[in-house]
């Protein structure tokens, strides 16, 4: 047998081994191309050559490697979780999109991905909540401490710093998504465009990766955004979530084909923070309480990242549902808490606060009726009993099937641990700091500006007035539907001294 004979042999046994995987059925969603239609290359470009025997060739193929740390926390911030099976990039292709769209980005401080709220830290390529996979060549995703590391600013001339676990305030993920689906939509979305820009920015690139980035990569990620971008259409008529927010179940009324014909719901909710995870077993999860289990929330999660129920890499998330089980958030500064105030602090937070949100409150971890807790409903309403249903088919044929999900009638009491980080307030971060919750909902602040990382430690949440708030924060009005801040009305007729010492006590929390 010659060397051509050896090849054409070798890619029909590939070609059979890649139908019986059926890896040439295009893909339903989003633009993981690759595991797909990598096996082109070998039948139409005569690639085959990149591996010896047929064996070798399919073994590349089945290439999956996820990116691993023995450190917990560099896990955290850098280790896949599966996302990139479901709504994964190639690594380079993503990594040069700024340079040539940077007209889509939002108009904010940074360069590149830190102008949608990314964090970077100091000698690494791409942000933290970033992975990567070898599926066979580099895909990015997505990963939990994307939404879930925020950031910090103690004065107006002093660096930024990150914390981990702490709702990502910072964060336009919908501005993120918008940026991709525009430049997808921009015809220099090709390789005479971008690869260009890739060879710089890796003078590695190797011919072959020219190759497959030219006939596979660019155009089938160029679609599959296309793609994706046109289902979510009618999500995209709400109005605008800005930084720290995220509709997390309307998404899914898309993915398990439940129609939006006549759905407006608007599912608008803050990223929620991740400490003590351990104390939040069998409470009630998300911010309407639809779920009791934590590992089923984290999956969730996951899937809601991009991840596919095949492609959810059960190991690694586990490796992160351990170390979040007992991270503790970072203390308050303790020169800026007026300790003579704490003590009496604490009794006003026993009569008015402990009964819904000390651990052992009589109804922490439970949901309130809307009727009762009084705030904006629009959350609530858009996760339907249908949708419930729905869910709970999640995971179907897999030990680890959703079965927890459900509808309630309101919102859910919530342990207060790192409250101070977790501005603003509300399910739809309608309130922006602690001072303002304690006030009438009329006396509250009907227009603000978030995402400005400067903390205001006298109010406890962030600064959202000014010209450099303004400058830098996205416009929240509470008068848009979604963004009322009314209810939750529990101490707001607590003198002005009570306030003070209150606020004192939940700064030790």
């Amino acid at each position: 047998m010659n060397d051509l004979d050896a090849w054409r042999s070798t890619g029909r046994r590939a070609l059979r081994v890649v139908r019986q995987r059926s890896w040439l059925v295009p893909p339903r969603r989003g633009p993981n191309w690759l595991a797909k239609t990598f096996v082109l290359v070998l039948g139409s470009l005569s690639l085959v050559s990149v591996a010896a025997t047929g064996s070798s060739a399919y073994h590349f193929l089945k290439r999956d490697v996820p990116e691993q740390y023995l450190n917990p926390e560099e896990h955290f911030k850098y280790g896949s979780i599966g996302a990139e099976g479901g709504a994964g990039i190639p690594y380079w292709l993503w990594l040069v999109l700024p340079q040539a769209f940077p007209e889509y980005l939002p108009d904010q401080p940074g360069d590149g991905y830190a102008r949608v709220g990314f964090v970077y830290e100091p000698g690494h390529q791409r942000p933290i909540g970033t992975s990567v996979r070898d599926r066979p060549i580099e895909l990015l995703g997505l990963n939990c401490a994307v939404c879930h590391v925020g950031t910090i600013q103690d004065s107006a001339d002093a660096p930024a710093r990150f914390v981990l676990g702490m709702p990502s305030h910072q964060l336009n993920l919908q501005g993120y998504l918008t940026f991709l689906f525009r430049a997808a939509q921009d015809d220099r979305f090709n390789a005479d465009v971008l690869l260009p820009l890739i060879q710089q920015a890796n003078p590695r690139f190797s011919w072959f990766d020219r190759l497959i980035y030219r006939y596979i990569a660019i155009p089938r990620t160029r679609a599959g955004l296309l793609k994706q971008a046109q289902s979510f259409t009618r999500l995209r008529q709400r109005p605008p979530l800005g930084p720290g927010r995220v509709d997390t179940f309307n998404p899914y009324k898309v993915r398990l084909g439940i129609s939006m014909a006549g759905d407006d719901t608007i599912g608008a909710a803050d990223f929620p923070s991740l400490w003590h995870q351990r104390i939040r077993e069998h409470m009630s999860l998300h911010w309407d309480g639809n779920n009791n289990a934590v590992e089923e929330r984290n999956k969730s999660a996951a899937l809601g990242a991009g991840a596919t129920e095949a492609s959810l890499d059960l190991a690694n998330l586990q490796r992160v549902a351990d170390w979040i089980w007992e991270l503790r958030p970072p203390e308050f500064p303790q020169d800026k808490i007026t300790t003579s105030l704490v003590e009496n602090g604490h009794r006003i937070y026993e009569a008015n606060c402990a009964e819904c949100h000390a651990l052992n409150g009589r109804l922490v971890g439970q949901v309130v009726p809307i009727g009762e807790i009084g705030t904006d409903p629009e959350r609530l309403n858009s996760f339907t009993p249908e949708l419930a249903v729905r869910m709970n088919t999640l995971g179907t044929g897999y030990p680890w099937k959703f079965s927890h999900f459900r509808k309630t009638d309101g919102y859910t009491n919530q342990p207060l641990d790192g409250i101070w980080l977790r501005a603003p307030y509300l399910h739809n971060g309608s309130v922006p700091t602690l001072r303002d919750l304690l006030k009438p909902p009329e006396q509250r602040p009907r227009v603000f500006y978030t995402g400005y990382p400067l903390y205001d430690y006298a109010n406890v949440g962030f600064v959202t007035q000014g010209e450099e708030a303004e400058r830098r924060g996205f416009r929240y009005d509470t008068r848009v539907r979604g963004n009322g801040n009314q209810g939750h009305v529990y101490g707001t007729d607590l003198n002005p001294a009570d306030v003070d010492a209150l606020l004192e006590y939940l700064k030790t929390l």
